[in-house]
């Protein structure tokens, strides 16, 4: 009898791992090292990034003073924008009276003929004028890098001792108010080179706010300040006031109040805050002067009416503003130009800031007739009463200018 044949199977059974043993109380623990893990690292990358932060302003605004530095010794070191002494006074023939174009802010104006045939005018600052060498090379600075057809163009300076000389091309009309309040010469300005007057200063100060590579406020914008080139183009001059803002700065104060009277926005001549809306201000006060042919202040209390302000506001008010108009220009104008520009006029003094427009908004006004306009508010009643000085502390008093003459408040840049 056989054997039966028995068959080995090997069955490999699975090696069970036993699971470790959880610690006690792990689920308390865990959370806490989690909120560690996180918070910690947090706090450490906010707190990295707000000194980053800081030292890359510090680091900005080291650039921006030393690039401005750089640019003045790079205008005292630059040979083609320097002129001698001597060849100044030889052009103005030693800055004889007849040569003299006027009296600014900071000294006499004289025009000057170079040895190649080439008309200047120089402003000469007086010694005792208030703005010293750094407002000077603030002025020059501002200058040089200022390019537009509606600015006056810098054609060099001289520093010689107490001597400071700004020489630039010469404006043959001279001045808008120079034509403006002259009963002769007003009668050259027909509306359509008043019109024409009135946009291209609004041009001008649109490039100053908007359109260069600085951001500049002019704050002493007024008649006397805009000088009348070939064809009558005006060119806005003199910025011995004028304040850099950066690219996103809206508003700036100060406890020096300078400039003129009758063209300070309220809000800088009693409380020492000024920005781009204080040239607004100012550009509307030129503009109803342009259209009435007489000076803001020299109503003296016609129909009641203070100043050029109180006066149109009170025709707009019983919709008389047609008398507002120059007689000279009665016979030939636009009815519908000058209505416009008596609302503009009117939208750029209002009290509040904030609803004054911005010059790209008045360019917009001033070229499209198919535009409605909103209708202006009072202007400020501080000077609709014919408040002629701001009400400022008496150590302050001696930083006035009170009879149209411009002072300067120098900036570290």
């Amino acid at each position: 009898m056989r054997k039966p044949k028995y068959i080995k199977i090997s069955r490999t059974l699975p090696r069970i791992t036993p699971s470790p043993v959880k610690p006690k109380h792990s689920k308390r623990k865990f959370p806490q090292k989690l909120f560690l893990m996180i918070f910690v690292p947090s706090v450490v990358i906010v707190l990295s990034i707000i000194i980053i932060l800081y030292f890359c302003i510090i680091k900005r605004k080291k650039k921006v003073l030393q690039k401005k530095i750089e640019d003045i010794d790079e205008i005292q070191s630059d040979e083609s924008l320097q002129f001698n002494f001597s060849t100044i006074s030889a052009a103005t023939h030693n800055f004889s009276d007849a040569n003299k174009l006027g009296r600014g802010g900071f000294g006499t104006v004289y025009k000057g003929t170079l040895s190649d045939g080439q008309e200047i005018a120089v402003k000469r600052l007086s010694v005792n004028s208030g703005q010293g060498e750094e407002e000077f090379k603030n002025e020059v600075v501002l200058l040089v890098k200022l390019q537009h057809k509606n600015l006056v163009r810098v054609l060099g300076f001289c520093l010689d001792g107490e001597e400071k000389l700004l020489v630039y091309e010469l404006m043959k009309h001279g001045s808008l108010d120079q034509f403006l309040f002259d009963p002769v010469k007003r009668t050259y300005l027909n509306w359509e080179r008043r019109y024409k007057i009135i946009g291209g200063i609004a041009k001008g100060l649109l490039y100053l706010h908007e359109d260069s590579r600085l951001k500049i406020i002019h704050r002493d914008l007024k008649g006397s300040n805009v000088l009348l080139g070939e064809d009558m183009v005006p060119k806005i001059s003199d910025f011995g006031m004028a304040r850099i803002f950066l690219v996103n700065q809206n508003q700036a104060s100060t406890k020096r109040i300078c400039g003129t009277f009758g063209y300070m926005a309220p809000e800088y001549a009693m409380h020492g805050k000024f920005s781009v809306k204080s040239d607004v201000y100012s550009f509307g006060v030129l503009i109803l002067e342009i259209l009435s042919g007489k000076r803001s202040n020299s109503f003296g209390g016609f129909e009641g009416a203070e100043n050029v302000l109180s006066y149109a506001w009170g025709l707009w008010k019983e919709e008389r503003s047609m008398e507002l108009l120059d007689p000279t220009l009665r016979e030939c104008y636009s009815a519908n130009e000058v209505m416009r520009c008596i609302q503009i006029g009117l939208l750029c003094v209002q009290e509040d800031v904030a609803n004054r427009p911005t010059m790209a908004w008045i360019i917009h006004m001033l070229n499209n007739h198919s535009v409605t306009l909103p209708s202006p508010l009072s202007p400020s009643a501080f000077l609709l009463r014919g408040k002629t000085e701001p009400e400022i502390h008496s150590e302050e008093a001696d930083n006035i200018s009170v009879n149209q003459m411009s002072m300067t408040e120098f900036y570290p840049r």
